[in-house]
């Protein structure tokens, strides 16, 4: 019932934000300290924001490298968390391994991007028709809109790992 409710009078993005916010409280709560919001999420694109704030700069006032792979963490695993939760299976999801490539300080709200929606759609359905382990590349960049919307001040690639739980 509420969550027919919420579907109905929640805009999708408050859904997914209220989603990774209590995914967050209930098992990582790294993720709900940083209070993530989602910005878009679609077929074309699916973009994280976190804010800079007292929680998340360090002492040069620019983002925590640890709160900047956090993101890329979020934004690596939302669509495909989305996409488990929508086909009712259970599968396990985790990063195999994590490559960065921190290009400039991140001097205020940084927004974390994957375009790669489809792939990752196409990839979880290949892992739960198949039921074997597999494994992803999925490129995340980072960018501060309010300096300079076009200019990644971040590269992640993470290797998603997923499998049918037995």
């Amino acid at each position: 019932m509420l969550e027919q409710l919420l579907k109905k009078n929640v805009p999708k993005k408050y859904q997914d934000t209220m989603f990774v916010r209590l995914f967050g409280f209930m098992k990582v709560p790294l993720i709900f300290w940083v209070s993530p919001s989602v910005v878009t999420m679609n077929d074309e694109e699916c973009v994280i924001k976190i804010p800079l704030n007292r929680r998340t700069k360090n002492h040069l006032k620019s983002m925590y490298f640890g709160v900047l792979c956090t993101g890329a963490d979020i934004a690596g695993g939302l669509v495909a968390m989305n996409e488990i939760t929508a086909s009712g299976k259970r599968v396990a999801l985790s990063f195999k391994d994590f490559q960065a490539d921190f290009l400039k300080r991140a001097e205020g709200d940084v927004h974390f991007k994957v375009t790669q929606i489809k792939e990752i759609k196409k990839f979880v359905a290949e892992v739960i028709k198949s039921g074997e382990r597999m494994n992803f590349p999925v490129e995340i960049n980072a960018v501060v809109p309010s300096i300079n919307p076009n200019e990644v001040v971040a590269k992640f690639v993470l290797t998603l790992s997923l499998k049918v739980k037995s």
